[in-house]
């Protein structure tokens, strides 16, 4: 049977032969799992531009052979390393009006895009309001427009968060109301100067914890509103944790939210966390949202080829893994894996105290953080090294503060438009693509995500498990 008689509604693989696709945020955790998974599972997808801001010291080509060279990449190496070659880095900027594109790139994204997967976020909860709504509504703005002139364009998936709308205790796959108008945002936004902003924040974010929660709010309704003109879907994960299997078990690249607590407590130096021990974390390995995103631009696509069922309201997957554990069990299960996979250079004796006083939490910060912290700073000092530990637990306390909203809160999610992607995909397929969580066992999950976080995050050498146990036990 020859590649051309394959039927794209029967394959996933052979939809994407030939597609031109458009990724921004290549460089981010998202970006790279889908950068991988695209090339091994899709070997005959035409091209993918990345959309990269040059950094200080390397340029775009630079940046990307450096993300290539990542463990994540390796089985991909061996398997088809021609495929490398369809990544084609573009230079942009997704804070910049009009995303930075030079007339010539975007010329070229115009004709040849067919595809757009718009997964660049800011997902730091503490930016300021003018950055985050540069990066994450007005950015998503400029794609929508950016995408109405592309001739060919079959869809564009929009990555979101399950956490979006925060004031709905059930959420629904669909768009809600968004808190507040964004056209009258961006432009506000853009003429005011970041002092001015500062004192508008309060008021602006209504009842959204932070900037990055209403950015993305706001960046859910810019989709619906294009969506007459595009044919467009919105994936919203939940909290994003390392690969479960592909392409390899607990893989992770970045210290957010529960990893940097995690490798904080792990290491003895989070002594205290603020959050409600009885609520359950809602968790999502990184390959399943993945595929998610690739299934559902499959699913779009073929609705967009078949011009007589297009309707203009964008498609919303509820990305969640529905599978329920409470903090206080999930930081009992950690700590018995720190047991068995010890972090070097612990600093302490592994142990969290949980609590959700705040005033509590505040007393017990500066007795078990800041003080100790001075301390071994002032020691550090005299011995002629860089002190750094009160820098830490400072940014440890924003990091906990900002996660701990999360913890207070507890959300359930439809999944009805979930369960219908997992029925659609074609039984070939299965193998490659399935969305199917429920057999996970949380604890190997967790612990391969552990030794994930000591191999890749922190880079120590797993054959020293032995000295390191030594070491703690001292």
């Amino acid at each position: 049977m020859n590649k051309m008689t394959i039927d794209p509604a029967k394959s996933i693989p052979a939809f994407y032969a030939g597609q031109s696709i458009l990724l921004t945020g290549p460089t981010g955790f998202l970006g790279k799992v889908f950068i991988e998974k695209i090339l091994r599972s899709c070997p005959d997808v035409r091209e993918i531009f990345l959309l990269m801001r040059p950094k200080t010291g390397s340029n775009i080509k630079e940046r990307l052979e450096k993300i290539l060279n990542l463990p994540l990449f390796e089985k991909l190496r061996k398997e088809r390393l021609s495929n490398f070659e369809k990544l084609i880095p573009i230079s942009g900027n997704v804070s910049e009006k009009g995303l930075g594109l030079s007339a010539t790139d975007k010329q070229m994204l115009v004709e040849r895009v067919t595809i757009i997967i718009h997964a660049a976020a800011s997902v730091r909860f503490n930016n300021s309001l003018k950055y985050a709504i540069f990066v994450n509504t007005r950015a998503t703005r400029d794609i929508c427009i950016l995408a109405q002139s592309m001739k060919n364009l079959i869809a564009l998936v929009y990555v979101s968060t399950a956490f979006a709308h925060v004031n709905e205790p059930f959420v629904d796959e669909k768009v809600y109301p968004p808190i507040a108008d964004w056209q009258k945002i961006i432009e506000t936004v853009e003429t005011l100067d970041e002092h001015t902003l500062d004192i508008f924040s309060a008021k602006c974010l209504d009842y959204a914890p932070n900037t990055y929660i209403f950015s993305k709010n706001l960046a859910e309704k810019v989709i619906q509103d294009y969506s007459s003109s595009i044919p467009c879907a919105i994936v919203r994960p939940s909290i994003v944790m390392s690969t479960i299997q592909e392409p390899i078990p607990g893989w992770i690249d970045n210290v957010y939210g529960p990893i940097g607590l995690f490798i904080g407590g792990g290491k003895g130096i989070l002594r205290v966390a603020c959050l409600n021990k009885t609520v359950n974390e809602d968790a999502v390995p990184v390959d399943i949202v993945i595929k998610t995103i690739i299934i559902i631009t499959w699913k779009v696509g073929l609705t967009t080829y078949d011009h007589s069922i297009s309707d203009s309201i964008p498609l919303v997957v509820n990305c969640t893994c529905q599978k329920y554990i409470t903090y206080q069990d999930c930081i009992k299960m950690l700590f018995s894996i720190a047991n068995e996979v010890p972090m070097e250079g612990t600093v302490w004796t592994p142990h969290t105290i949980l609590t959700d006083d705040l005033v509590l939490f505040y007393i017990l910060t500066i007795l078990l953080h800041i003080l100790p912290a001075i301390l071994i700073d002032l020691i550090l000092k005299f011995g002629g090294r860089q002190p750094m530990l009160v820098q830490l637990q400072r940014r440890i306390y924003v990091a906990n503060r900002a996660v701990s909203y999360f913890s207070f809160h507890e959300w359930k999610y439809s999944s009805v438009n979930r369960l219908t992607l997992m029925s659609l995909i074609p039984r070939d397929n299965l193998d490659m693509f399935s969305l199917d969580c429920s057999n996970i066992d949380i604890r190997t999950y967790c612990k391969n995500g552990a030794i994930g976080g000591k191999k890749f995050l922190l880079r120590e050498d797993m054959s020293r498990l032995e000295a390191v146990k030594a070491h703690n036990k001292r």
